[in-house]
């Protein structure tokens, strides 16, 4: 949940601004104009901010006395009243940035008030970066169900709270693998707190890599704070070179899209309904150093990186519903350093990452079934989707075109062709449309709904469409170069045995189809 903030002011005005800043920053917020209405919308918030004159000092003594011992008080004034047993004295006027990045540091303490545990003791040989692999669980959650979806958990490092893993795997073990940053040598504890999180065990190493050193610490986005959607679940690294000038390509793979492209046109176009985002970008000198470094800002537009950093570690937080990135001027309480996993996409698409990580694909599913955006096989219903594992997926590269592709099932028995894009053609792959970091070497994926059940063996046919685009500029041809898998999701929603490949390169006229039978 949020943690739920109230605020004291008795100037309308001001009331109603503090107000917008701290629900725009992702908090609860109550609010009071004198200490009689405060007293009342006390229970049950976490966090005071307010101003000590209401209008009468006595009258803000009177609220701090009450809110002593079971919240953190926050007094804006024009003089810091020192023997008040208040937290924190803000002097007026305060900055929203100053405002916001207090209220995160006491949020911080918040949750390190409750149980700490030992989740272990290592040992640093020389000064540098430090990786986590922690076992862990929550028992009695599961990302599919309302109100019981997570846990979180805070991690302590030597007494200080320092971030927090989000526990989506629910009650099974699972390893979450985070970075600790730049730590001195010697030796260090690591303690975590959360209600209802259990640490297994819980293993250190030291990582010497570029990769992780500049891996970005990540801010969750302000409207997901206190809910369970659009979470950061996999950073992987790319190592890659623009006009011969090497860089490392970051990116993020959240458990969902909650702005920008349909859930229909996801599964047609993308073949997944999580949203990949390549985050960040760090252009290097001949030594290692970072030259420059760019992060996808708002409407997909690579912008030069001039944020914060925590040491060579760059902070950032997405701040649209597609997980655009912007500046991160006061970060808020949820602070995920995700380890990056190194990868190699030379003869893969994107998805890829996610055929490595399968939970990608079983939290996918999830949170599509909570958010109610599935229906039932074969039928209409708005934006929403079958069950994700009613679906063939298919990994491959398509020449550049200006046309668009879609792909066609038929099953054994059956005259009817399924396809990927629905009848609609803004559904087809359109690769002239993608830019570089979303397929740099035309790879792709798309899926094909079919009945539920639908086996391998089943499978008659394969085939591929070319439909030219309304408002094209010629009827370009299209070339389909290879299909490197095609796999259905088993029960657990982890990719199953491959059940088709296509090695040899096929052109495929405007508006004509090519199909290839199974054995």
């Amino acid at each position: 949940m949020a943690t739920r903030i109230l605020v004291v002011e008795d100037d309308a005005d001001q009331l109603e601004m503090r107000k917008l800043i701290l629900e725009n920053a992702g908090y609860a917020v109550a609010t009071a104009q004198n200490a009689s209405q405060a007293l009342d919308q006390l229970h049950g918030c976490q966090l005071v901010l307010m101003d000590l004159r209401l209008p009468a000092p006595e009258d803000g003594q009177r609220l701090i006395k009450a809110a002593s011992g079971s919240a953190k008080i926050i007094v804006l004034s024009g003089d810091a009243e020192t023997g008040l047993p208040v937290d924190a004295f803000l002097n007026k006027p305060c900055s929203s940035k100053k405002l916001l990045e207090t209220i995160a540091r006491f949020c911080l303490l918040l949750i390190s008030l409750c149980v700490v545990l030992r989740a272990g003791t290592f040992t640093v040989s020389k000064t540098g970066e430090v990786v986590a692999e922690l076992d862990m669980r929550a028992a009695g959650t599961d990302w599919g169900t309302e109100g019981h979806e997570a846990r979180l958990a805070t991690l302590v490092l030597d007494g200080e709270p320092q971030q927090q893993v989000m526990l989506y795997a629910g009650a099974d073990q699972f390893t979450y693998t985070v970075f600790l940053g730049k730590i001195t040598s010697g030796e260090h504890r690591l303690d975590y707190s959360g209600q209802g999180v259990e640490m297994i065990s819980a293993r250190f190493r030291e990582d010497t890599s570029d990769v992780l050193a500049n891996a970005p610490v990540f801010y969750a986005r302000a409207n997901t704070l206190g809910k369970y959607t659009d979470i950061p679940l996999v950073l992987y690294c790319e190592r890659l070179t623009e006009n011969e000038n090497p860089f490392l390509q970051y990116t993020l793979i959240f458990s969902n899209e909650d702005g920008g492209t349909s859930t229909r046109a996801l599964m047609a176009r993308w073949g997944r309904t999580t949203d990949v985002e390549y985050v960040y970008r760090a252009f290097l000198n001949a030594d290692g150093s970072v030259r420059r470094a760019t992060v996808q800002a708002a409407g997909h537009k690579e912008q030069e990186f001039s944020g914060r950093r925590a040491g060579s570690h760059p902070l950032l937080m997405p701040v649209t519903d597609n997980n655009m990135i912007g500046q991160v001027d006061a970060p808020n309480a949820i602070r995920y350093q995700i380890a990056p996993v190194f990868v190699d996409l030379a003869g893969h698409s994107r998805e890829e990452v996610m055929d490595q990580n399968p939970i990608t694909y079983r939290l996918m599913s999830k949170e599509l079934k909570r958010e109610g955006k599935l229906r039932p096989f074969g039928t209409v219903d708005g934006e929403k989707v079958s069950d994700p594992r009613n679906y063939l997926y298919f990994e491959m590269q398509l020449g550049r075109s200006e046309s668009s592709v879609a792909t066609l099932v038929r099953l054994k028995g059956n005259p009817r062709w399924y396809s990927s894009h629905l009848g609609h053609a803004d559904f087809a792959i359109r690769t002239w449309k993608r830019n570089s970091a979303e397929s740099p070497n035309g790879f792709v994926r798309t899926t094909v709904e079919l009945p539920p059940g639908t086996k391998a063996e089943q499978i008659s046919e394969i085939g591929f469409e070319c439909l030219v685009p309304e408002k094209a500029d010629s009827d370009s041809a299209c070339r389909v170069e290879v299909v490197t898998k095609c796999f259905f999701l088993d029960r657990d929603y982890t990719p199953d045995t491959n059940v088709w490949t296509l090695t040899a390169p096929h052109d495929i006229a405007p508006g004509a189809i090519w199909t290839s039978a199974l054995q």
